[in-house]
């Protein structure tokens, strides 16, 4: 165990995917509902490979790779099956009656202010991702040695990947019956919170070249801005699971009574 703690990467997947493992079990042996812990898993784990993998290969010791980094293919290969399977399974649609449904999609955003709050959020974030991603590639701009020194590191996933889908999500909030929301929140989020967790960590360790750790002097505001940019998705999945109304889709009139439900 300590040649693969060396030259792995077991402290995430040890403990945090570990419990999701266990969830996800547990949740599938008493056939309960699973799409959304297990949406969870994927995200995150996608989020960490895609970025660990390719960096291994083509960096500066990918002619020094171990046997152990071929560990990494299933932790790389599954997720990406699980993904596909579980976004072509039947979404788990909560029963909602289509009047009141029909009743919250028509209402503008103007008079939804949480609705409007998280759209604000996505905007200030989709601002913030471009920004950042510009500094990063060889602007003269001082923001990377004053501010975030290890920004570069994360970035071109963040600006290649998280920027349309923050787009996105502004879209889905904007225009009713957007019934992929309640889905790729979800997936959206656990990934972003990888990215987020692996950044924060990483700037902050002290086994970390001190050049690339985040100065003391900016250090609070700078902690507390990436802690929103990965509280604020978490939040949006509440929202959409809490009140799914609003991204349900309506089913067409003259059913049934009991299939006048939401898709």
């Amino acid at each position: 165990m300590e040649f693969y703690q060396k030259t792995g990467e077991p402290y995430l997947d040890g403990i945090t995917h570990l419990i999701l493992y266990l969830m996800l079990i547990h949740r599938m042996s008493n056939k309960q509902q699973y799409c959304t812990l297990g949406l969870f898993w994927p995200g995150s784990l996608c989020a960490n490979m895609i970025v660990f993998v390719p960096r291994i290969v083509v960096g500066k010791y990918g002619s020094e790779i171990c046997p152990a980094f071929w560990l990494k293919m299933p932790f790389l290969l599954v997720p990406i099956w699980g993904t596909v399977f579980l976004f072509s399974r039947p979404r788990d649609m909560p029963l909602v009656g289509a009047s009141k449904a029909e009743c919250e999609q028509k209402k503008a955003l103007i008079w939804s202010p949480l609705d409007l709050l998280f759209v604000v959020y996505l905007v200030a974030a989709m601002g913030s991702t471009i920004f950042k991603g510009l500094v990063s590639w060889c602007s003269p701009y001082a923001y990377m040695t004053e501010y975030e020194p290890y920004l570069k590191n994360l970035m071109l996933l963040l600006l290649f990947h998280t920027l349309p889908m923050l787009g996105s999500f502004a879209y889905g909030l904007y225009t009713s019956g957007c019934t992929w929301m309640l889905d790729w929140t979800v997936y959206f989020a656990s990934a972003i919170l990888q990215c987020q967790w692996s950044y924060i960590g990483a700037s902050l360790h002290p086994h970390t070249a001190e050049m690339y750790r985040i100065p003391v002097t900016t250090l609070v505001p700078v902690l507390l801005l990436n802690l929103l940019y990965a509280a604020g998705p978490v939040l949006l999945i509440l929202h959409c699971k809490r009140e799914p109304d609003y991204f349900l889709s309506i089913s067409p009139v003259g059913q049934s009574n009991n299939e006048k439900k939401l898709n």
